[in-house]
């Protein structure tokens, strides 16, 4: 135990919540990678130039999904709309299981095609509930301890199925491994309901809102809290910078792909290999890095690495357009978001109220989220059929990537303010007055506490 606690940073109380929480988010995360290059490579088998048309039907499959998702948080108990949720996705997978497998070559263009928006989708929401979960569990301080060792079991996942993929399909086909992701997302759910029983061994005086009961609330009340608060709008804007360029480097990679690897079961191996180096070097990041460099030099400075790096990266990428250079950029990247930017940005949310830790948190990971890569998507087909070169949409990225860290500034401290009342609030106004500082945070995340 000492090994364990000296290693995580984890007090006693907290060490089976987070090896429930590191389970949970292995099987969803190594589910998930085992089906990300199956998604890459049937969205490219359809041709590269429908990938913004993908994209789009990304976005509307997450409208219509998200008024749901909503409303089973607001009817269900979290072990429950959890449960309810993964299981929903699983039978979806069940199904394009069976379609891929009986489907005829044209037909499996246009079952590819709905795989990957549903994998798209799959992705955010999974995830998201994931987070949300962990962040209505774990408060900041906690968080600042804890969330990069909790990152690096999302890593670990994603470095097994990227393996697992890797190394399994050409010898066992993707019917296996769509299979294998079914059972590892019921291993999530049973999971994610022993970490809600055991999380009741340290609840804050603060968090006596019982977590076993549904939240209630309007159906569209992420929305509404994200565009009324100045601070969930700022986590908004986060999400958007970060989607637009990941989008221009995900199409950028999309054609090396198609341009230097004929053959499918290569193109996934490809992508595969890919996400098995990024993960390698995040784990190491993660679990020795992250929560001391959170702990020591605070939010702002772990929140800035990322779009510290997009700045450089795109910057090399403008003056250098080779490939070395984009696959040292599209690492470099994905690395700082993993090791650094996704458990920082998930600390911020510890200082929203509960309804927003679900409600607007998934409005964001989600539809905006997936807005950014509508955007995106299309202004990089408009750019290239204008005839503008990757080099030159690199320069457009790099005033995007400045923005995007005096963005991550503002927040950094907007979140200090924030915990800073939350912390300053006394016990014996919980009951009733909680309510008004609740509205204080959702309408004036940078006032100065008195």
């Amino acid at each position: 135990m000492t090994f364990i606690q000296r290693v995580t940073g984890a007090k006693p109380e907290e060490v089976p919540a987070l090896a429930w929480s590191l389970l949970y988010v292995i099987t969803i995360f190594l589910a998930y990678y085992v089906l990300r290059p199956i998604r890459d490579e049937l969205g490219i088998a359809g041709g590269v130039d429908n990938l913004p048309w993908l994209f789009t039907g990304t976005m509307l499959t997450m409208l219509a999904a998200s008024p749901l998702f909503a409303y089973a948080v607001r009817r269900f108990p979290r072990e429950r709309f959890i449960a309810i949720s993964y299981r929903f996705f699983s039978a979806n997978l069940l199904g394009f299981t069976i379609l891929l497998a009986m489907a005829s070559p044209d037909q499996q263009i246009w079952v590819g095609r709905a795989f990957f928006i549903w994998v798209s989708v799959f992705n955010l929401f999974v995830v998201s509930i994931f987070w949300s979960f962990i962040v209505d569990i774990f408060n900041g301080e906690q968080g600042r301890r804890l969330f990069g060792v909790v990152a690096a079991g999302a890593t670990l996942g994603g470095l097994i199925g990227s393996a697992l993929t890797s190394g399994l399909i050409e010898q066992v086909g993707r019917t296996w491994l769509l299979a294998i992701s079914i059972v590892l997302i019921e291993v999530g759910v049973l999971a994610s309901a022993r970490l809600s029983r055991v999380s009741e061994r340290f609840e804050t005086p603060l968090r006596k809102e019982d977590p076993h009961q549904p939240l209630g609330g309007g159906i569209f009340a992420g929305m509404v809290h994200t565009f009324r608060s100045p601070y969930l709008l700022g986590l908004a804007l986060f999400i958007l910078f970060y989607s637009v360029t990941s989008t221009f480097l995900y199409f950028q990679q999309a054609s090396i792909a198609a341009e230097n690897f004929a053959d499918s079961g290569a193109r996934t191996a490809f992508f595969a290999s890919i996400d098995l180096y990024v993960n390698a070097i995040t784990l190491i990041l993660q679990v020795f890095f992250t929560g001391r460099l959170m702990g020591w030099l605070g939010v702002a400075v772990t929140l800035c690495v990322l779009p510290l790096v997009s700045v450089v990266g795109f910057g090399a990428l403008a003056a250098y357009p080779t490939v070395a250079a984009f696959v040292a950029a599209q690492v470099a990247r994905r690395v700082a978001n993993f090791a650094f930017a996704r458990p920082t940005r998930e600390v911020l949310f510890t200082s929203s109220v509960r309804e927003d830790r679900y409600k607007a948190k998934n409005f964001i990971d989600t539809v905006v989220y997936r807005g950014g890569d509508q955007v995106a998507s299309w202004s990089y087909a408009g750019l290239m059929g204008l005839g503008v070169s990757l080099a030159q949409i690199s320069v457009i990225a790099v005033p995007l990537s400045l923005l995007w860290f005096a963005l991550s500034v503002w927040l950094a401290r907007a979140h200090n303010r924030r915990e800073a009342l939350l912390v300053n609030t006394r016990p014996s106004l919980v009951v009733s007055p909680l309510a008004h500082a609740h509205s204080k945070l959702r309408s004036m995340p940078i006032q100065r506490q008195e």
